[in-house]
């Protein structure tokens, strides 16, 4: 297998296969994972050998999200570091999550995920650009107000709210019903089972499976896809910048300094023990 760094990438049966390797950080998203995922997913589509792709997670977990913080991720930001304010902060954000994110949306090749453990926030956006999901029954899927804000096409847009407000998890069984997922397996079978269906798209016409995909996207894209992701950015910024707020920071609404993947996991398991009592 060859590797690049965080990233491993090979090709078989005309399927490219990409998976994050940063299993001790549960594949947290440093921007040089994010850039390597960029250049991977455009020498898919450039290759002509290539069909269809699958992008995996190392390990248990698909996705902790953004990197906030491991020893690669610090380097690097010394070494490259943002430009300060905010017009540097937006650049930033904007090409590294919601550009790089759309350009993986519209790969000209069928994209499929394959998602154990942990998909939470990065790790929804990576998955949400794909066109098919496959999760296994360990999935836990989190979402929330993040720069590539395509839930609301996701997900129906009440359960967007319902989710959102509360700030809680979705099992894998959950998030098929919601029809975010289109297939739950069993972790062991997960990977064969994507390539299983990544085989069978590979038979088709590619020329036709662009133009389908083009299709199905073109459809969303006349509805306000786009503006939409660009309007929610903004959107996004704006809570970002509030979170700095220092009154803010002194009241209670960040649930007394616990951390948020805490409280939406404190949360699903409030919601789902009436539940498992019945």
């Amino acid at each position: 297998m060859k590797t690049t760094t965080d990233v491993l990438y090979e090709v078989n049966d005309h399927i490219a296969e990409i998976t994050i390797n940063r299993e001790p950080y549960r594949n947290a998203q440093s921007r040089q994972v994010l850039e390597q995922l960029d250049e991977l997913f455009l020498k898919a589509s450039e290759d002509q050998n290539v069909r269809v792709v699958a992008i995996f997670g190392a390990g248990h977990h698909f996705s902790s999200g953004h990197d906030l913080g491991t020893p690669d991720e610090l380097e690097d930001r010394k070494n490259r570091p943002i430009p300060q304010g905010l017009r540097g902060r937006y650049q930033h954000s904007r090409e590294i999550y919601v550009d790089k994110t759309t350009r993986w949306r519209n790969v000209p090749k069928p994209t499929i995920a394959g998602v154990t453990g942990y998909c939470i926030f990065g790790g929804w956006m990576v998955a949400s650009a794909m066109d098919v999901i496959y999760a296994g029954e360990s999935a836990m899927f989190l979402g929330s107000n993040f720069q590539y804000f395509s839930i609301p096409w996701d997900v129906h847009v009440r359960q967007v709210k319902e989710l959102l407000f509360e700030g809680t998890f979705l099992d894998a069984y959950e998030a098929q019903r919601m029809g975010f997922v289109n297939r739950v397996v069993s972790d062991n079978e997960l990977r064969e089972s994507v390539l299983n269906y990544a085989r069978r798209v590979a038979r088709n016409d590619p020329f036709q499976l662009r133009m389908t995909k083009m299709a199905v996207n073109h459809m969303q894209d006349v509805q306000g896809f786009n503006s939409h992701i660009s309007s929610a950015h903004l959107m996004h910024m704006l809570s970002v910048e509030a979170e700095q707020d220092e009154d803010f920071a002194l009241r209670d609404y960040k649930g007394k300094g616990r951390p948020m993947v805490q409280r939406a996991l404190e949360n699903y398991r409030e919601r789902m023990s009436p539940l498992k009592n019945q």
